[in-house]
């Protein structure tokens, strides 16, 4: 199989450069079978090991440059639904399936939001969901933890100067302060106890820099812990995400503090990170998680707890 990858030019870039779209489509041999259950280390922000070497887990905030759409160093792998046409029942299920996801999209997409920070040298994005009409915004702490200049662009294209006002990075979260906005509709939260295997999600966000992409799948497992183990210039450290929400609605670089969304249109979980083939082939191989809502809401109370006193 030939997937769609953009590969760095220069041999002399590190891993945790950043790279704009562009450059040739490789024909790329196909990865060895995913490995055992996750584990292993790596580096914070970008792709980490896990157990066997036949996998990378890596956080999924996007790196790029000034003046390009920003990416990291593939091309999106534009999602297909294959319906079969030998049964008209199949068919009609399926356009009430589709109607019934595009009327989430209409409701949840205006909640979602891109967070952007840059830096003298570089810029980034990650997304974001509105839990305050006054433009309070959740997203990632990996997203906005190198610091920089913060600014959010909404649904609909408006883009406003923000603030990181709380993070907690125990549960890789952080709150952001866009200025100026007032009538913004929140999100709404759902709850562990309604989340089953099986249920179809909707995952939102900004892809490789592709705003307003909205992805489906099920959610695939439950309870899922992450080995976050980091070391850095600074020294070493150890995290670990538990209780995540794993999915195979495709997640990539961008969609970071994105949401994923059940059929009500609640948000279920916060997009975290991927696992993917290696560290070369590092787009979305449908196994992609999330933190889950009743861990989210905690976090988000115990911040703003902090922020009033």
């Amino acid at each position: 199989m030939t997937d769609l990858m953009t590969r760095p030019t220069n041999p002399e870039h590190s891993a945790g450069d950043s790279w704009s779209y562009g450059g040739n489509h490789d024909d790329v041999t196909p990865p060895p079978p995913p490995a055992p259950p996750l584990g292993g280390s790596g580096d914070r922000r970008w792709p980490r090991r896990v157990a066997g070497g036949a996998a990378v887990l890596a956080l999924v905030a996007g790196g790029g440059t000034a003046g390009g759409v920003v990416a990291e160093r593939y091309l999106i792998d534009h999602p297909t639904t294959t319906v079969s046409s030998t049964a008209a029942a199949t068919t009609t299920a399926a356009t009430t399936d589709s109607d019934s996801l595009a009327a989430i999209v209409k409701q949840v997409q205006p909640s979602v939001v891109t967070v952007m920070v840059d830096t003298e040298r570089s810029s980034s994005l990650g997304s974001g969901v509105v839990i305050s009409s006054d433009g309070l915004i959740l997203t990632n702490n990996h997203v906005i933890e190198g610091g920089g200049t913060t600014s959010v662009r909404l649904s609909t294209g408006q883009t406003v100067p923000a603030q990181v006002v709380a993070t907690d990075t125990t549960h890789d979260l952080a709150l952001v302060q866009a200025t100026g906005l007032s009538g913004l509709t929140p999100v709404t939260f759902g709850t562990d106890d309604s989340v089953a295997v099986g249920d179809t999600v909707l995952a939102f966000g900004a892809p490789l820099g592709l705003e307003n992409t909205v992805t489906s799948g099920i959610v695939s497992a439950l309870d899922r812990s992450i080995d976050t183990a980091t070391e850095s210039a600074t020294g070493g450290g150890s995290e670990q995400l538990t209780g995540l929400l794993q999915t195979d609605a495709a997640i990539n670089q961008g969609n970071s503090g994105g949401a994923l969304v059940d059929l009500s249109g609640h948000v279920i979980g916060i997009n975290v990170a991927i696992a993917t083939a290696s560290q070369s082939d590092s787009g979305s191989i449908g196994v992609g998680f999330a933190i889950p809502a009743d861990t989210v809401v905690a976090a988000v109370k115990q911040m703003e707890s902090g922020l009033s006193s």
